[in-house]
């Protein structure tokens, strides 16, 4: 791969919890069956040298099927946001709340009760990105798939990717992701990448 630096961003499968709409950060669930399945049907995944998760089942689950055989390194820096006294439930049972209104138009300000705030969310993920990048340079490795949750992946991609968009714009759905490349010099450092592309899913879907 040259003198290119690469870190492919990848979606955990779909849970039960998911299908309810349920908010589900830290909260542990399994893939559910249509998950499993609709990962397996993924074609053409590139080879990574390095293969990284978040610490939670439905991310350990995924990196299996997306890449069988290969050693995972877990890190929990890397969990979705931690909802607090919200996790588990969806928006119907939480719509009356009217602190939960408040977190809804101002998410990045109002943090969940018993929670986790937007700030120490982004501050755990940069810094287990600066340990992925720094692991990857210390080992001599060219490449690096990272299997985590919507949130962070719309987090890192506001952060690094070349075109600047905010943290909704993006959107993941399950089992897609992104590929960003950077050249050896400007890996590192909190520097954006310089190509952005989606990593080839089934042969009639792309992320």
């Amino acid at each position: 791969m040259d003198d290119r630096m690469v870190v492919a961003l990848l979606r955990h499968g779909m849970t039960g919890a998911n299908k309810k709409g349920a908010y589900c950060g830290w909260t542990n669930p399994q893939l559910c069956k249509e998950g499993v399945k609709q990962l397996k049907a993924i074609k053409h995944i590139p080879d990574y040298e390095l293969i990284v998760a978040s610490d939670l089942m439905r991310t350990k689950e995924t990196a299996g099927i997306l890449f069988p055989g290969k050693c995972l390194l877990p890190m929990s820096e890397f969990r979705e946001l931690h909802f607090g006294e919200w996790e588990g439930k969806n928006h119907f049972e939480l719509e009356k709340d009217s602190y939960y209104q408040e977190w809804l138009t101002s998410p990045f300000t109002v943090q969940p009760p018993e929670g986790e705030s937007f700030g120490q969310f982004t501050e755990r993920i940069e810094e287990g990105f600066s340990q992925l990048q720094n692991k990857m340079l210390a080992d001599h490795r060219k490449s690096a798939a990272l299997v985590t949750h919507g949130g962070v992946i719309r987090y890192l991609l506001m952060t690094y990717a070349p075109e600047e968009k905010n943290f909704w714009e993006w959107k993941i759905p399950f089992g897609s992701g992104y590929q960003l490349e950077w050249s050896l010099n400007s890996f590192g450092g909190g520097n954006r990448c310089t190509l952005l592309r989606a990593v080839p899913l089934t042969e009639n879907q792309r992320g």
